[in-house]
């Protein structure tokens, strides 16, 4: 036993099987690392890659597609034995999900950095990117896939509650009752849709192509019921709508097959969207006229015929979209690039789909986005303490409170118990420091990880997606997301995360992420105000610098030290 490695007791204690390659959730207060700090950081890793948050855990893939939480089963084991016995003034550096080494840094240092599928410009795309993880020198990390920050369907459903919020807002007097969404995709981000309309009092009708994905979110409560009968389907659908009832109904059929359907049909939905892992046709999208497992079985044996097929689909898929576009539905491209894939699979007008930015970007504007939590004792008292708080301290708040109510209600957690919920700036930082001070005095059982989605005001550059538009044309300016990793950094996030390729594939963006132990320490007191204030303070300056003027008005309001003056429409330095 001298020469066992660190991970061994973890594997005494249940949490890992390498030879099934089976990942469970570490909970307790017993510590396996030297501090909350770096046990944190362990936990989130194991907590993405449990069966029940995990997309594909024997291959390491958490979701959206191919996205890792680390590059292979030997990384996995190196990243664990390295976090059980590293300092509280060490840092560990991680490369595309590939431990590298160990610098002593000191105690307000993260503990953890990590930069995940950064290629040279150039030779930034997915075949380029292939050739590299072929070799086994990269990993794709998607976004909080490989930051270790994915809290299951939950962290997507309050984003797309928040989509389709804006959207009833800007288009429906506020609700989506007796509205009906027709939309694609059931995996681990698409899967939130069904739930997220429905709270908004909508009809979901949602293509999927798997029907474990659908079982799958039934068995969760994402979705309530299905068929693979289209017409069948869509009966239901319009039944439900006329009667104002709010309810989700998946359909077992391709996407491309069941808009034409729907357009023939002469039905004109409310709202038309997708997410199926579009942005990686390879992976994450299923080519009409085949089965799913031929499907599988193709893109195994022939990877060009399988593109050639789901290009062609694709095709047909955005050609039905801007159909409903011309008959009057709110259509919009959800961020998984189908319009690039289908502009460049010869639908010279895609782009006459707008991005979902058209509806988000006045959140961003004041810096409100995803702030997420999770106990990290696995205490799910302690999570619904927090929902009775987030209420207490921003009440006048009406949709964030209708979320946290409908989140506890059908909401079942994955992995370790998390919420999430959408906070602006300064509301970030004064619920950071509170959870921080409930874990001191014991109102908490435990200590309390705090991060977010990648997709915020100023942590991406997507010009596809989130900075689709910028009213300065600064779509494509990528300082933004590492100007926010060096500034999380050096402010006292726990761990960092820097990555290319999420939400919208290889070469279409870069984003960065942050996790934070909130540990009950008055340091951490500080580091949370100081990293809660700078993170979504940077999308206020980022968006304020473009030229939007509540971002500008706020920056006044809060006295930001922003060097910005306006002179006339122009933003000058």
């Amino acid at each position: 036993m001298g020469d066992a490695r660190p991970i061994q007791r973890l594997i005494d204690e249940g949490y890992y099987d390498p030879e099934t390659r089976s990942v469970r959730v570490i909970r307790g207060h017993e510590l396996h690392a030297v501090n909350w700090q770096v046990e944190g950081a362990l936990r989130m890793l194991f907590h993405v890659l449990d069966p029940a948050v995990a997309k594909d855990p024997k291959n390491l893939v958490v979701y959206g597609g191919s996205g890792k939480a680390a590059r292979n089963w030997e990384c996995f084991e190196a990243i664990v034995d390295t976090l059980l016995t590293m300092g509280g003034d060490e840092t560990l550096l991680v490369q595309s999900g590939k431990p590298v080494v160990v610098f002593k840094t000191h105690t307000h240092s993260p503990r953890v950095l990590m930069s995940n599928a950064m290629l040279v410009p150039k030779w930034a795309d997915w075949e380029y990117f292939r050739k590299l993880e072929a070799k086994g020198l990269t990993m794709f990390g998607q976004m909080t896939a490989g930051s270790w920050a994915y809290i299951g369907t939950q962290g997507i459903l309050q984003g797309t509650y928040e989509e389709f919020g804006a959207i009833a807002e800007q288009r429906f007097a506020g609700s989506l009752e007796h509205r009906l969404v027709l939309t694609a995709g059931l995996g681990e981000m698409g899967g939130a849709q069904p739930l997220a309309v429905k709270m908004h009092g909508g009809v979901a009708l949602v293509a999927e192509v798997n029907r474990e994905q659908i079982k799958r979110k039934i068995e969760q409560g994402y979705l309530d019921t299905w068929s693979d009968d289209f017409g069948k389907a869509l009966s239901i659908a319009l039944s439900a709508k006329d009667r104002g009832e709010a309810l989700s109904i998946g359909v077992l059929g391709n996407a491309a097959d069941l808009y034409t359907f729907v357009l023939k049909e002469g039905i004109v939905p409310d709202i038309v969207t997708d997410q199926t892992a579009a942005h990686d046709p390879l992976n994450g999208y299923v080519p009409s006229g085949i089965s799913f497992e031929d499907a599988t079985r193709l893109r195994r044996e022939d990877p060009d015929a399988y593109m050639r097929r789901a290009m062609s689909t694709i095709r047909v898929h955005v050609e039905a979209m801007l159909g409903f576009l011309d008959k009057g539905s709110v259509v919009f491209d959800y961020g998984n690039n189908i319009r690039k894939l289908a502009y460049d699979a010869g639908v010279s007008d895609a782009f006459r789909i707008p991005g979902q930015m058209v509806f988000m970007r006045p959140l961003f504007e004041v810096g409100r986005g995803p702030f997420r939590w999770a106990s990290l004792v696995g205490e799910e008292g302690d999570i619904r303490r927090l929902d009775e708080e987030v209420i207490t301290l921003f009440g006048e708040n009406e949709k964030l409170t209708r979320w946290i109510r409908n989140a506890s209600k059908h909401v079942r957690f994955q992995g370790l118990p998390a919420r999430v919920c959408w906070l602006g700036y300064g509301e970030r930082a004064l619920f950071g420091v509170r959870i921080n001070q409930m874990v001191r005095k014991g109102e908490l059982s435990g200590p309390v990880w705090v991060g977010r989605d990648h997709l915020d005001g100023g942590s991406v550059a997507s010009p596809y997606r989130e900075t689709e538009g910028m009213k300065d044309g600064s779509d494509a300016v990528g300082d933004w997301p590492v100007l926010n990793a060096l500034i999380n950094a050096v402010s006292g996030a726990t761990w960092v995360a820097f990555h290319h390729g999420g939400g919208v594939g290889i070469g279409y963006s870069i984003h960065a992420g942050f996790g934070l132990v909130l540990d009950g320490s008055p340091e951490m007191d500080l580091r949370a105000e100081r990293v809660l204030t700078v993170d979504p303070g940077l999308g206020v300056v980022r968006h304020a610098d473009a030229g939007y003027e509540s971002s500008l008005r706020l920056i006044e309001e809060k006295g930001i030290k922003a060097p910005t003056a306006r002179i006339g429409s122009k933003i000058q330095h």
